[in-house]
């Protein structure tokens, strides 16, 4: 059960948060922590917030969210966040993990996993791989998230070509 320190920490750094003040908030986070250290929320914002302070290296951004999902294995929010920073770096194949574990522990809202990764990897892919981009490549970069968004809307490959 969390304390009334720490839901006072939680609070001021989603305010801070919310107010561009990143790095002020990682440190109400950190305190958070210090404060209940199996608390699993306070690992997640620390993590969203260390994503936006430029100082935070990747390892230790990873670190959180792992420790996040050792704590809270069957959030998706988690999953989801750890995905989407994957992505924003270019770790594509963990992004996919993450991805694919938030619509397991979450599969009333599946879709909606699979589609986000299928259009940011679209997106994002393409730019990380300038320099190799050739038309193999590009074709592989599609096929991967045509996959998912296919996965999104409950169709597989075989039933899609029928459609087409």
């Amino acid at each position: 059960m969390a304390t009334a320190d720490f839901d006072k920490l939680m609070k001021q750094g989603y305010q801070l948060m919310g107010e561009g003040e990143y790095s002020q908030a990682l440190s109400k986070f950190d305190k958070a922590i210090k404060t209940e250290p199996l608390e699993p929320s306070a690992y997640l914002a620390k993590a969203d917030a260390a994503v936006l302070v430029p100082k935070v290296s990747q390892e230790e951004i990873v670190a959180l969210y792992r420790k996040a999902s050792e704590l809270d294995p069957k959030n998706p929010f988690v999953y989801q966040s750890w995905g989407a920073f994957c992505m924003d770096v270019g770790l594509f194949n963990d992004a996919e993990t993450c991805y694919n574990k938030a619509a397991e522990v979450d599969p009333d809202n599946a879709t909606y996993y699979f589609s986000e990764f299928g259009v940011e990897y679209y997106k994002r892919a393409p730019v990380v791989y300038e320099q190799h981009l050739d038309d193999q490549t590009r074709v592989i970069i599609v096929k991967k998230a045509l996959k998912y968004l296919l996965r999104s809307i409950e169709l597989d490959e075989a039933s899609a070509k029928k459609l087409l």
